[in-house]
């Protein structure tokens, strides 16, 4: 005696009422093109029956990791990489004391400004 799956000799395991027409390889598919910024062509298929909406208008491509749209004239562009930044750039970059200073007297400068036209306007 097998033991086994509860399957019954000659029938197929995961048919439900649909026919095969509706599922698997003998399922209506429709052929849809997707193209990154360096020209490669994924093709993906979708259900016949899909509506336009549920079919999806940007793809990652598994040719670059690029994304891949469906218009091959205006693919999406290509990632921007920032250049790597060491901490002597960042501390470069910082504003002296005199700077930071001034910057903050500015914005207090603007708050009472501010201020003294919302006390005037009520």
């Amino acid at each position: 005696m097998v033991s086994g799956g509860s399957a019954i000799r000659g029938s197929r395991v995961g048919s439900g009422p649909m026919g095969e027409q509706d599922r698997g390889i003998h399922a209506e598919r429709i052929a849809v093109s997707y193209w990154d910024a360096l020209g490669n062509e994924t093709i993906r298929y979708f259900a016949a029956n899909l509506p336009d909406e549920e079919i999806p208008e940007v793809i990652d491509s598994p040719s670059s990791g690029l994304p891949a749209g469906r218009d091959k004239n205006n693919p999406p562009a290509l990632a921007k990489n920032e250049p790597y930044k060491t901490h002597l750039a960042y501390v470069k970059e910082r504003r002296t004391e005199e700077e930071a200073a001034q910057i903050l007297d500015e914005a207090l400068q603007k708050l009472r400004e501010r201020r003294g036209t919302a006390k005037a306007s009520s």
